[in-house]
């Protein structure tokens, strides 16, 4: 059995963090150490500041074909699903970087839920997307039913969740559940290239802040989100912010922004409170 700290690689190239999900014994399955070791790697990664932006992949074949066999034969067991202890699957939308998911393999259930908190979507075309859930015995979990139908309606939400069917890169497309679909061989690269282009050419406190107003903005009224906007917009229209004045000057002199590092402690707009689990 790998230790925790081989479950997931950590690797910073040109503001670009990659976090590849490797344990080809059990096929990248998620395992509570996987999600420890995967969570706290995003904790180093927010206050890295040599990192812009987040791409999260798999090794090998898979992605992350969901939770480990040997697991789930224990939560079908008379102790149940333990999930004491863990923090959200939705974990990850707290994070001030933008997330980019290269979906290079098998991509289902709980690793389908890694997948949709990202924020863009790259798909190998061969790859596989499934819920699984329905043919497990079990509801649609972690906010699934919520996310799903503000991405791609009610209708494929409801066929994806009661079949469980396998949908390849290019219908997730045509559904709206990714935004890209690349050759398998070079989904990662893609994948990268878009972050790096996030990573130089945007400002890290501006999408720190997008990120949270779009997340955030679901669950609230029209209304709401404009003071939201609002009151981000004075955040960030102030003399210790020098962004704004560097994006426009770049945009003038026709030349790439030089824009700081994001600061750990920028305040950022609020997130909606998580269930516990």
């Amino acid at each position: 059995m790998s230790s925790s700290t081989d479950l997931v690689r950590y690797e910073v190239d040109d503001g670009v963090c990659t976090l590849t999900f490797d344990h080809p014994e059990r096929r990248n399955a998620w395992s509570p150490d996987m999600e420890a070791h995967y969570f706290s790697l995003l904790d180093r990664a927010a206050v890295d500041e040599s990192v812009r932006a987040i791409v999260i992949t798999g090794a090998g074949r898979w992605f992350c074909p969901g939770l480990d066999s040997q697991r789930l034969e224990q939560a079908a067991g008379p102790v149940g699903l333990r999930l004491e202890g863990r923090r959200s699957q939705h974990y990850p939308l707290t994070i001030p970087k933008p997330m980019i998911a290269a979906i290079n393999g098998a991509c289902a259930g709980i690793g389908l839920v890694q997948a949709l908190m990202c924020d863009i979507r790259f798909m190998a075309r061969e790859a596989k997307l499934s819920t699984a859930y329905a043919k497990l015995g079990v509801p649609a979990e972690y906010g699934l039913s919520w996310i799903l139908p503000r991405m791609i309606g009610i209708e494929w939400t409801l066929d994806l969740l009661l079949s469980s069917r396998p949908v390849n890169g290019d219908e997730a497309k045509a559904i709206g559940l990714v935004s890209r679909v690349c050759d398998t061989d070079d989904v990662l690269a893609d994948a990268q290239a878009y972050a790096r282009a996030l990573a130089t050419g945007s400002s890290p406190v501006a999408m720190a802040t997008i990120r949270r107003q779009v997340w955030s903005d679901l669950s609230r009224h029209y209304t709401d989100a404009n003071y939201g906007w609002f009151e981000a917009m004075l955040r960030l229209n102030r003399p210790d912010n020098p962004d704004f004045a560097e994006g426009v000057a770049a945009f003038v002199e026709q030349r790439p922004p030089a824009f700081a590092p994001l600061d750990p402690s920028a305040e950022l707009p609020p997130l909606p409170p998580f269930a516990p689990q």
